[in-house]
């Protein structure tokens, strides 16, 4: 009977063993796929986040559009962007070592004159011929 006690006891002990290692791996099998369950939703999180972020980058990043100003009075076509060019080339042949901060321009079509004002400082000589 010593003999049987002691298979019995072997068996025993290597059933608990198994259930022990079975639980283990059951587990283990458990927090896998308990982590498999969490991760695609972590991922999909992640993945919108990602898919929104560029879309917010893009949409801070745009350009300024092209804008093209022309003033048309009496039969003339007179651009913006070219009296804004002769106002500066005009402030600074009369001022050369003037600095342009800001600039403010008046178009008075039916004068054929633009006056402009540098800095905030106006004078009545700072005009130019249309």
């Amino acid at each position: 009977m010593g003999r049987t006690k002691n298979v019995t006891d072997d068996t025993a002990a290597v059933a608990a063993a198994e259930v022990k290692e079975t639980g283990a791996k059951k587990t283990t099998a458990k927090k896998t796929a308990a982590k498999k369950a969490e991760t695609p939703k972590e991922e999909t999180v992640l993945t919108e986040a990602k898919e929104k972020a560029p879309a917010k980058k893009a949409a801070s990043k745009k350009a300024e559009p092209a804008v093209t100003m022309t003033i048309q009075f009496k039969g003339k076509d007179i651009a913006a962007k070219d009296v804004l060019e002769a106002a500066t080339k005009a402030y600074m042949e009369a001022n050369p070592e003037g600095e342009i901060r800001t600039m403010d321009l008046y178009v008075k079509p039916d004068e054929d004159v633009a006056y402009y004002a540098v800095n905030g400082e106006g004078r009545e000589d700072y005009k130019i011929q249309l």
